[in-house]
Order: structure tokens, then sequence, then C-alpha cells
């Protein structure tokens, strides 16, 4: 019998498996990441292999990279069929066309929606309930920009287009309609400022004794607003 011979192009080899080779390499470092986040901002867990195996977060974060790879690639429906599957599997929905850096770590996770257009800088943390979301009224970018190291605590909203700066934290069930400035703490419905660089700002009167009668203002803007046409009338009669 003769020998078959096979000619590899080594051009076309290197542009098709070394870009696949690299694609393997950098999926393989980003879980690292997500691995090393989990372990560093996580006390309850006890190793590597528990946060690989056992933490939805985590699974979610592989899902959306596979998913965003996909998106990338401009295979929208295979990319948001990995995105719903992971959805279902983790109660996590990540768009695949969202942008996201290193270091994330989803904590719990359950109903944490991340829209499409939402830009998450590296390091950052979320709780269970996390909304990054639009307004309804937007077209095109419409999602937050959260920078680096920032925190959004459990059930809070961040709803629109605008930035939350390096190092911000929002407060469980803050709803954040609003840019926030880095190294500054969020809280209340609406989201409102009430620290800066670890100090306080503004803080919140809560007294709930000395209030305002409100039927009593009222009353009295009556009261001048009478008088008033009292006098004109008074002028008028003059005349």
């Amino acid at each position: 019998m003769g020998k078959i011979t096979i000619t590899i192009n080594k051009k076309a080899w290197d542009k098709s498996f070394g870009h696949a080779g690299r694609c393997v390499r950098s999926f393989v470092q980003e879980a690292r990441r997500d691995i090393d986040a989990i372990c560093d901002r996580d006390p309850a867990v006890k190793s590597r292999a528990e946060a690989a195996l056992l933490y939805s977060g985590f699974h979610a974060l592989l899902a959306y990279r596979a998913a965003n790879c996909l998106y990338q690639k401009k295979q929208y429906t295979a990319a948001r069929f990995v995105s719903q599957t992971a959805r279902f599997f983790t109660g996590i929905e990540i768009h695949p066309g969202a942008t996201i850096g290193h270091g994330l770590f989803i904590d719990h996770g359950s109903g944490v929606v991340i829209g499409e257009t939402t830009i998450i800088g590296d390091n950052c943390t979320l709780y269970q309930g996390v909304t990054l979301g639009g307004t309804g009224k937007e077209c095109g970018k419409r999602h937050p920009t959260l920078g680096n190291n920032v925190m959004v605590g459990a059930g809070a909203k961040v709803l629109g287009n605008f930035t939350v700066g390096d190092g911000a934290k929002i407060a469980a069930g803050a709803v954040v309609l609003g840019p926030v400035p880095q190294n500054c703490t969020a809280v209340g419905i609406p989201a409102h400022i009430v620290r800066k660089d670890g100090n306080k700002v503004d803080p919140i009167d809560l007294d709930q004794v000395h209030i305002p009668d409100p039927m009593a203002q009222e009353l009295c803007a009556v009261r001048h607003s009478l008088q008033a046409l009292e006098k004109r009338l008074a002028q008028l009669e003059e005349k």
C-alpha cells in the first residue's frame, strides 16, 4: 500500500488552534481569579474545591464567559441559550452582552440580574437579589457602570445609565437612580450618600417629635392669602 501524506498549513493551524488555545487559557485564568475572589471574600468557604464545585455564583460566571464569547461572535441565540440555561440552574441571570472585569464575587446569588449594557469593574462583590438594570426609558447604554472594588448589598437595585465610582458601597435594599461618587456609601429609597471617604456627611434628621404640622402650615398660608385679599378689597373701596 502507498503511503498517505498529510500536509499541514502552519499558518492555518496557528490561526485556528492557536486562537482556541488562547481562549482556553484565558477562560482558565479568569476561572482561577473568580475562585480566588471567593476564597478572599467569603469566610464560609473551606477550600478551593468547595468554591469551584458548590458556589452558584462561580458557575454563573463560567456560563457567562462562554456566552459572552458567543455573543462577541454575533451568535446571539446560542449565547442567550447558554445564559438562560445557567439562570435555570443557578438562579442568576447575566446577559451575555454585559462587560465584567476580573474577580467578580456573586455571594449566594439567588435573584441577581445583570443587564445587557452593564459594565462591572474588577474585584466587585454582589449579594443576592441585586439588580443592575435599566429604567425602561432609555436606548443604547441603559444599564449602570460599576467601577473597581464596588460592593452592592443584598436586594439593592441600581437602575439606569450612570456610574458608581471605585470603592463605593450600596447598602442592602437601596434603590440607586443616580451616580454614586467613588469611596461613598449610598443607602435608602431613593438612595442618598451618607458616607464619603469613611466620614459621615449631612446626618439624616431622625427627630420624630418636633415635626412641622402640615395642616397648620396650610392654614397659615390661607390666612396670609386672606389678609392680602382683605387689604386689596379695602383699597378698592377707598377708590
